[in-house]
């Protein structure tokens, strides 16, 4: 069974990852792109979501997924002649689209797994139908919710604290699954007043923001960015859950 769920991650998130790297580069990373000529170079660019660190290079999160991003890093004296130290970052043009490709795959297998364990654990048939209805809800919960406090931000951006903001987001994801199950797989209603109180919490509690908003890209860039991260994140798990459910009952029947 575990090789079977691995080798299903494995094939489904190559296939799923390169057929949304393929959308991202003519969605999201354009408006990348078109983002960071209004970014200022001085500092570090604060960056939205949850930004993370992947072989070095920089990352700016679109509502789940990666995209490489080339920040201007501040410079800094590193000895008396006055030499700057520059972060590595990659390259623009064929580099940087390999560097999203891959955090894109290595994204969708991880959302394959996920997607595997929850089909598992409820016990449901693990095929397209029912892999879709659980990445319908993984949308939800990793998608929307946490975008109605911290939506997609292009680079430049004002934003609050990069650990409160990443802990807000994992809390708010976590908590919205668990509500969902409660609300539609256990019938008793405290598991129905349990789920209502954990989908409206974070959001009364709220995200951390910064204290003054700012962003030197224009208002319209910033929509188009924040709605085509979402579209995009909804096609990943889409894309993920029509793999899975496509790959699983023919490995199934290979291992028979």
């Amino acid at each position: 069974m575990f090789n079977r769920v691995l080798a299903v991650a494995l094939v489904a998130g190559l296939v799923a990852g390169l057929a949304i790297a393929v959308l991202q580069h003519f969605t999201t990373t354009p408006l990348i792109l078109a983002g960071e000529k209004f970014e200022k170079p001085e500092g570090t660019a604060a960056l939205g979501g949850m930004s993370a660190g992947l072989f070095g290079a920089h990352m700016v999160q679109t509502s789940g997924v990666m995209l490489a991003h080339n920040v201007v890093k501040a410079h800094a004296p590193t000895g008396e002649g006055g030499d700057h130290a520059e972060g590595w970052s990659p390259a623009d043009g064929l580099e940087r689209s390999a560097f999203t490709g891959l955090t894109t795959i290595v994204t969708a297998i991880g959302f394959a797994l996920i997607l595997m364990a929850a089909l598992l654990v409820a016990g449901e048939t693990i095929d397209v139908r029912h892999a879709l209805a659980f990445a319908a809800a993984a949308f939800v919960a990793t998608g929307l919710a946490p975008a109605l406090g911290l939506a997609p931000e292009l680079p430049g951006s004002a934003a609050g604290p990069l650990v409160a903001r990443q802990i807000w987001w994992v809390s708010t994801a976590v908590a919205t699954a668990v509500a969902l199950w409660l609300l539609i797989r256990t019938p008793a209603v405290w598991a129905k007043i349990i789920g209502i109180l954990l989908l409206i919490a974070p959001h009364v509690v709220g995200a951390p923001h910064p204290e003054a908003y700012a962003s030197g890209a224009p208002a319209e860039l910033a929509g188009h960015f924040a709605a085509a991260s979402l579209v995009v994140h909804a096609a990943l798990w889409a894309a993920v859950a029509v793999a899975v459910g496509f790959f699983w009952p023919r490995l199934a029947r290979r291992a028979a």
